[in-house]
């Protein structure tokens, strides 16, 4: 595990929106991002951070989360109130690509993945809290998570997996063999397979980790699956995630009704698709907090956050 690089935040870049809680960037260096008010929005000029412009590019009229960039420049966006949105980048159209599954109302979508077969996979985080009380599913540890697919021309999303504590962040292996889905709650990568003699099985792919895993990004098929840390491990959750259900559903009902303070303790992580890490980089006491995705643009790793009215660059790792 390399820790030769500090994550030091040295630039902040306001966007004018509360909580860019997904950040991924085009082949030109921009950095798209989804705000609390529904905007998605676009930063360019981040060579030169004091001098970034932000463009208002959509509005999805819910609370935009994960962002897939497609090849055709379309944007896929997991809504937590609207469900899978489509936008057309070129005149802010929005509309609905799916809002139900299993014959229930789809809520809390958190993150999608396109495949080049024309595939797309996104996360459910929780069945039984919304977005504005999250911190009650990682308290209950309901394990209501879910992993869905929209085939190629259909709109009626396909249960792959359930009882996923907390899923979030996805992002597909370098040869598209299997997906890699963050539990949050469960502080692990856990691996389902999409090919081979264990298609449609899932399996860990890294776990213990350092904190919890929020959204997930990788750049390309040759370099590493880049994984925010949301929040440090947190020793005494992991006794209450033991505890029977009753304790813990008590717990969470206080937890949702307790202000809620990040820490100043914030990381990241790039995974192989052996599940090794290439790099952790870490702050114990940053003013950025509560780091929930990770990409690379323009010679910078780009931080967003739900807590943020903003986003933070820093300096990359050196190459291993």
């Amino acid at each position: 595990m390399d820790r030769s690089t500090a994550l030091t935040p040295r630039h902040y870049v306001a966007i004018g929106g509360h909580g860019p809680e997904d950040v991924v960037s085009d082949t030109r260096g921009r950095v798209l991002t989804g705000v609390a008010d529904g905007r998605i929005l676009r930063i360019d000029g981040l060579t030169e951070p004091l001098a970034a412009r932000v463009e208002v590019l959509a509005e999805t009229g819910g609370r935009p989360l994960g962002l897939e960039l497609l090849p055709d420049g379309a944007l896929l966006v997991c809504d937590a109130e609207r469900g899978l949105l489509g936008v057309d980048l070129a005149d802010g159209t929005v509309r609905v690509i799916a809002d139900e599954v299993a014959g229930e109302r789809l809520r809390f979508a958190s993150n999608v993945v396109a495949l080049s077969d024309g595939s797309v996979y996104f996360t459910v985080s929780s069945r039984r809290y919304p977005l504005e009380q999250w911190i009650g599913d990682i308290v209950e540890h309901t394990g209501t998570g879910r992993l869905l697919r929209l085939a190629p021309g259909d709109d009626t999303p396909e249960v792959l997996l359930e009882g996923l504590q907390f899923a979030n962040g996805l992002a597909a292996s370098g040869d598209e063999s299997f997906l890699v889905v963050a539990e949050t709650g469960a502080r692990r990568l856990t691996r389902y397979w999409l090919d081979g003699p264990q298609a449609g099985r899932a399996e860990p792919l890294a776990e213990n980790l350092p904190g919890m895993p929020d959204n997930i990004w990788r750049g390309g098929p040759d370099g590493p699956v880049w994984v925010s840390l949301a929040g440090p491990r947190v020793p005494p959750l992991d006794l209450l995630h033991r505890a029977a259900p009753p304790v813990r559903r008590a717990a969470a009902r206080i937890a949702v009704r307790a202000p809620y303070r990040p820490t100043g303790s914030i990381g990241v992580l790039a995974v192989d698709d052996t599940g090794e890490v290439v790099h952790h980089l870490a702050r114990n006491r940053s003013r950025f907090r509560m780091v929930t995705s990770v990409c690379e643009a323009s010679g910078h790793l780009v931080l967003g956050s739900l807590w943020e009215r903003g986003i933070a660059l820093c300096e990359p790792p050196a190459a291993k």
